[in-house]
């Protein structure tokens, strides 16, 4: 079957450009909608997994869905403590801290509008156990003082958070004496202080989790099954990447499956869009139609070469809200994450991945709005085209 040029296909869009744009920009929108949803979802579960370190392992109170609702007492913490096979510092200290977590309300800067934000006690080794964490300003606390270091976003986001401003909450007042970047994690949504002060002030007496490292990442399965079946435990060990993970799940699933369903709905009004347009491309073509049928090109020829045109319009349109999308890999935003009720601050993130879907989401525009005018094109009898013309 003789095919009809591309370059046919593209020089009529060329020579309707004032309708190719207007519908090519009402796709781009429904593009820049799909793929923005998929960047922000994809940009939240980065953020998260990127909290986790490969070779750190979490403890939590069995049961727990987040670091908040987690227990550990002491007792257990010093059988972690004393587990064979952690990793050691420089001086010969295991790497492991003692973690309590807790949420406190803030005052946004700006607004003044309060906003969960997660607050963690920590120690030395807890800044080892998280080399992707880095003082930007400041210094870091000293430990058994009311003095606390602010991740980048809470600095920036919250009122009071800024390096020498003071806090207050717990009953304390809490001086910033430094500011951390998390490098994009989720760590730049926390303030950090001593866990015995944390612990003291918010009147606990248990710690949320405990992290460590071990000196084998392969001896892993073997020490979770000793904690498993040691009686006196009632905690459960996860890597501490699967953890985060996990806790990026419920927030990226709704984000994706909310963001997927308006551009379904918006999808249909481009999809109408493209079929008018191509409808009116035929009707205006009909004389056309009839001379590449008398000049020898077969039906499938002209349905190829009709919606060849609506599959180069959608592209087109794809690419340019693609392109618009892009551009959100510069905003920083912040959200609620679902599984601890805290703050979580986060960039939109474009992957090869999002690139294909969205491509592919245009051209099943095109390919739907295309087809049925496409369809009619090629069942014109060459003797009605021609009398038309």
């Amino acid at each position: 079957m003789k095919a009809i040029p591309l370059s046919y296909i593209a020089r009529n869009l060329w020579v309707r450009r004032v309708t190719t744009l207007l519908t090519a920009g009402g796709m781009a929108l429904v593009v820049y909608v799909f793929a923005t949803v998929l960047m922000m979802s994809e940009g939240i579960r980065a953020t998260l997994v990127a909290t986790g370190q490969p070779d750190n392992v979490i403890a939590l109170r069995k049961g727990a869905g987040a670091e908040i609702n987690s227990g550990v007492d002491r007792g257990q913490a010093a059988i972690l403590e004393s587990l064979p096979g952690l990793a050691t510092d420089a001086a010969g200290a295991p790497l492991i801290t003692k973690e309590p977590v807790v949420l406190n309300n803030l005052p946004k800067r700006g607004t003044g509008k309060p906003s969960n934000v997660t607050v963690r006690g920590t120690s030395a080794s807890g800044l080892q156990l998280r080399p992707q964490v880095r003082l930007v300003e400041g210094r870091m606390f000293r430990p058994g003082t009311a003095e606390i270091v602010t991740g980048r976003a809470i600095a920036q986001g919250f009122q009071g958070a800024g390096l020498g401003e003071t806090l207050r909450f717990a009953g304390r007042d809490w001086t910033v004496v430094g500011v951390f970047d998390a490098g994009r994690s989720g760590f730049d949504s926390e303030i950090w202080g001593d866990a015995e002060q944390m612990l003291q002030a918010f009147r606990r007496n248990a710690f949320s989790t405990v992290v460590f490292r071990l000196a084998d990442a392969s001896q892993f399965e073997a020490i979770k099954a000793q904690i498993e079946a040691d009686p006196r435990m009632t905690v459960e060990l996860k890597p501490e990447m699967k953890f985060y993970a996990e806790q990026s799940e419920a927030l990226a699933k709704f984000i994706s499956i909310l963001g997927t369903a308006l551009s379904v709905i918006f999808s249909i009004g481009a999809i109408v869009g493209a079929m008018i347009t191509m409808f009116a491309a035929v009707a205006s073509r009909t004389g056309e139609i009839g001379t590449l049928r008398a000049l020898g090109f077969r039906r499938g020829a002209v349905l190829v070469a009709f919606l060849g045109e609506s599959l180069l319009l959608s592209l087109v349109g794809g690419l340019i809200g693609l392109a618009a999308a892009s551009l959100m890999q510069t905003v920083n935003i912040s959200t609620t994450n679902f599984q601890t009720f805290s703050e979580l601050a986060f960039q939109f993130k474009l992957t090869a991945s999002i690139v294909w879907q969205t491509l592919a989401f245009a051209l099943f525009m095109g390919f739907v709005g295309g087809f049925i005018p496409a369809w009619g094109a090629a069942r014109m009898k060459i003797v009605d085209c021609l009398r038309a013309a």
